[in-house]
């Protein structure tokens, strides 16, 4: 009952708490780093996001529409027999220092989905040719709550570019966990398609990749079935890849990024021993350590890049540091700026 408590307390915090831990914790962020290896902060200023100047995300979703997706929810946990294509139209908070959004209580609001008659096919001209950042979200999420997610964590890197998230079928219920896994491995065909479309597009940009907590294993699955289609040529295509808190077996972890060549030099790893949503999941898997829970030189022995934000995780449960600190977000920011073919 009290692990209950606590996973609903801080696994899915209200809009405007969310905010609020925001900016406290950027605000504070710099005092905290003292100790944590890794996470050196640089000072590093960066332009507007495009989200902030044209606020749409691409979204491509293998959930069910309700009603037509024409109101919320939108999309339900229902698994769709064919996937959508959509854009989602939201209004930006006021960032400025004295406006509701700087004490929480304003925040990114999700205000229409738009479908859009493509196929995956078609993505690459959706997206603009340019780089693309694609979000996967991770286990008990709503389809709106994966599209905000999607939202602060474009906005919060200042990604220049089109940022698409990748939504799965979840429940978003506590005590869904097998249902949630299954939905995300059955959903590694289309979100392979996905990644296909905009790497063979001639022209195109890199794609850029950050996966959180379960929504990591849809994503190495799919980067190795792709692999297996293009083989080493794809690398170049590929920009950063991002596994947030990943809920991954470590065993099946090491095994995988083997069958994956020079894309898992891509791989960073942002992983904190005090995530407690993840020691509950290594518990419901037999006790088996996930690779966000695990120590910084075990996951570095596999071949990956990986940052310790241990000492980030003062929070009850730690396990959205990629959505609420400044300087795991800086981390991202730096991993994209830094790919190279």
């Amino acid at each position: 009952m009290i692990v209950r408590r606590l996973l609903q307390r801080d696994c899915r915090p209200s809009v405007s708490r969310r905010a609020l831990l925001g900016g406290l914790l950027s605000a504070g962020s710099a005092l905290a780093l003292g100790g944590c290896a890794g996470l050196g902060a640089t000072g590093a200023r960066y332009d507007a996001s495009s989200l902030s100047v044209d606020p749409t995300l691409l979204v491509v979703t293998t959930r069910k529409p309700v009603n037509g997706a024409r109101a919320k929810p939108w999309f339900g946990p229902e698994r769709a027999a064919s996937m959508t294509i959509a854009r989602a139209k939201l209004t930006a908070p006021d960032e400025s220092r004295l406006s509701l959004a700087s004490v929480g209580l304003e925040d990114w609001r999700l205000d229409r989905i738009e479908p859009v008659p493509a196929e995956a096919g078609d993505l690459a001209a959706q997206a603009g040719g340019g780089d693309v950042l694609i979000y996967v979200h991770g286990f008990k999420q709503t389809f709106e709550t994966a599209v905000l997610d999607a939202a602060h964590l474009s906005n919060g890197i200042k990604f220049r570019g089109r940022t698409m998230a990748f939504s799965w079928p979840s429940k978003a219920g506590l005590f869904d966990y097998a249902y949630d896994r299954d939905s995300a491995m059955w959903s590694r065909d289309n979100f392979e398609r996905v990644l296909s479309a905009l790497v063979s597009a001639p022209g195109a940009g890199r794609v850029h990749i950050v996966a959180h907590s379960m929504g990591t294993m849809l994503t190495l699955e799919s980067l190795r079935q792709l692999h297996g289609r293009y083989g080493d040529t794809v690398t170049s295509k590929i920009g950063a890849v991002v596994f947030a808190a990943p809920d991954i077996d470590m065993d099946v972890f090491s095994s995988t990024i083997q069958r994956i060549g020079p894309l898992a030099g891509k791989i960073t790893v942002i992983a904190s021993t005090n995530d407690r949503a993840l020691a509950l999941s290594g518990q419901l898997a037999g006790g088996m350590t996930r690779v966000g829970a695990a120590e910084k030189a075990a996951i570095a022995a596999l071949g990956v890049r990986v940052v310790d934000a241990s000492a980030e995780g003062w929070g009850i449960v730690n396990h959205n540091l990629f959505l609420s600190n400044a300087e795991v977000q800086r981390v991202i920011r730096r991993s994209i700026d830094g790919t190279t073919a």
